[in-house]
């Protein structure tokens, strides 16, 4: 490249030919910047890109530092795993949905639990009054994991269940179930989200304080190292950043910043990074801003590549491969005309896909106002079945890999996500950060400008606050009955009366003095789940000894 001639012609065609069209008709804004305030350039060119080096900067799919894919063949060996997010109701209620997304082509579940699922309470609890099966299904005892999936032979296929602060129980019924259906732990494939730094900035379902929370989750690391080797032991969740608000910088910073944080976590508990890392997988938005996405999840790869190499001194390529699920962004779906959310989920969907995602959530078109209908999230599926087999995007690999205007993003957001990490850092690591605010602030300030440049139509949302129309009440939407609540109170009531009680006292005396020591928690966690001892009365035993968070 002669940079000279291609400066010189740069400056010729911006102050002739474009002038000359600005004179007639001024450009929309005078500037036009991504979502984390990264310029859009009129036109990006090889002068933007000409510090790359494509070997140390780019290389080879499946070779450090990821840039363009975690696997040598991409999507021509194999598409991404479809995995719907599904829970309501009763486990009986949602094992219905996991098999008819079984039979309309998903290849992957994905278990929502209700909110008191994920708190520690159990159904009959009062603080669950109102509650129950609502975001999600209820699970309080392994009776109902058992239901949620009778007739899904779990050998077959790869879960993924949304959880944190009771990670632990549930991942121990998940194992006790396959046990029961003559499946060893060792042949279980999946991923447990037991991510509770994002809890504290970001969602807010955290029960105990962060210290013992970590060790919680080094516990649920390390039984997983022995015990369930292909088993994802955590899922470190951007998701929710950019839910509450976050940039799409901001999103890679903090959730790669929360990764280090674990990592070093592990490392401290006694394990080898190359033991582990292998099995730490990531959880990212794909929000709406089409070009920065595909972007941000190539940064995302190469960052974590360079900080697993340069920070932690792995030595396997394995360890330093951030493999990724991706959902698309709920925070983007309008209650109006909301057969609109097809189309914005479509284009989501496949930046997630031209970014490299290895799983894939769709969300559905009615999610604005209520848990997607079977119609909807069929639709949903269909949307990611339609991308895979007739687009052919999936046919090469990083097909916007070397444009200009891809390459000079990528670069952007690493940087701007480094430069917080680096801040992070200086604090003390993310557990000052978050004690200090810091994480918590830099996000509610990056919700307030976006929500104001919606409110005053420097952003458009098609529907919301522009091209509205007058619109009738929503129909067909699903509601979780009323008396689901009563059904799973009944139902943990005879589990209560029909167990060995004796026993569970036993077990959570035992439970209560493994907390109060330093021996791993899970070991005994599945002891008590196979004795149906509750979800509430674990998390109960372990607020005794850890206490819990208050903000």
């Amino acid at each position: 490249m002669d940079r000279t001639k291609l400066e010189g012609e740069l400056k010729r065609w911006e102050s002739g030919p474009v002038q000359k069209v600005i004179a007639k008709a001024a450009e929309r804004e005078e500037v036009f910047k991504t979502t984390s305030d990264i310029e859009f350039k009129r036109l990006f060119t090889p002068l933007d890109a000409e510090g790359i080096d494509y070997i140390s900067d780019l290389g080879f799919p499946g070779e450090y530092p990821f840039t363009r894919g975690v696997q040598p063949t991409m999507y021509r060996g194999r598409f991404w795993t479809m995995r719907q997010y599904a829970g309501f109701g009763t486990a009986a209620d949602t094992n219905k949905r996991y098999k008819y997304l079984l039979d309309h082509g998903q290849t992957g579940l994905s278990v929502a639990f209700d909110l008191p699922t994920q708190i520690g309470y159990d159904s009959d609890h009062p603080l669950s009054l109102g509650e129950v099966g609502k975001v999600g299904v209820a699970i309080d005892t392994l009776v109902d994991m058992e239901t949620l999936f009778e007739g899904i032979p779990l050998e077959k296929v790869s879960t993924s269940m949304t959880i944190n602060s009771t990670a632990a129980s549930l991942l121990a019924m998940y194992i006790a179930v396959a046990e029961k259906q003559g499946v060893s732990a060792g042949n279980l494939n999946g991923t447990i989200q037991n991510d509770i730094l994002k809890e504290y900035v970001a969602r807010g379902t955290y029960i105990y304080p962060p210290q013992p929370s970590m060790r919680i989750i080094t516990d649920i690391f390390a039984f997983c190292k022995d015990h369930v080797p292909r088993w994802n032991m955590i899922s470190i969740s951007g998701y929710h950043i950019r839910e509450a608000g976050s940039s799409a910088a901001q999103e890679v910073a903090f959730t790669l910043a929360n990764g280090i944080t674990y990592v070093d976590a592990a490392i401290k508990a006694g394990l080898d990074v190359d033991d582990f890392a292998s099995r730490v997988s990531f959880f990212f938005n794909c929000h709406n801003n089409f070009l920065e996405e595909i972007a941000k999840f190539r940064a995302a790869r190469r960052l974590w590549a360079r900080i697993m190499k340069e920070r932690f001194k792995a030595k396997k390529d394995a360890s330093c491969s951030l493999r990724f699920h991706t959902q698309t962004a709920g925070c983007t779906l309008t209650a109006q005309q909301p057969i609109n959310n097809i189309v914005r989920v479509a284009f989501q969907a496949l930046a997630s896909i031209l970014g490299g995602t290895q799983s894939l959530h769709t969300n559905s078109y009615d999610e604005a106002l209520a848990l997607p209908c079977e119609e909807a999230v069929r639709t949903a599926l269909r949307t990611q079945q339609l991308i895979a087999c007739e687009t052919g995007v999936t046919d090469t690999i990083d097909p916007l890999g070397g444009s200009y205007a891809i390459e000079s993003l990528t670069d952007s957001i690493e940087n701007g996500a480094q430069e917080y990490i680096g801040k992070i850092d200086a604090m003390g690591g993310v557990i000052k950060a978050i004690e200090k605010g810091y994480i918590q602030n830099e996000i509610g300030e990056s919700a307030y400008r976006y929500q104001r440049d919606v409110e005053g139509k420097k952003k458009i949302v098609v529907g919301l606050n522009q091209f509205t129309v007058e619109e009738a009440p929503p129909s067909n939407l699903l509601k979780v009955k009323p008396e689901v609540e009563k059904i799973q109170k009944e139902k943990l009531l005879s589990v209560k009366q029909g167990r060995d009680n004796d026993k569970v006292k036993e077990v959570l005396q035992r439970l209560k003095k493994t907390a109060q020591g330093s021996e791993n928690l899970m070991p005994v966690t599945l002891e008590a789940v196979k004795c149906y001892t509750t979800l509430g009365e674990i998390a109960d035993t372990l607020r005794e000894v850890f206490g819990i968070y208050q903000e």
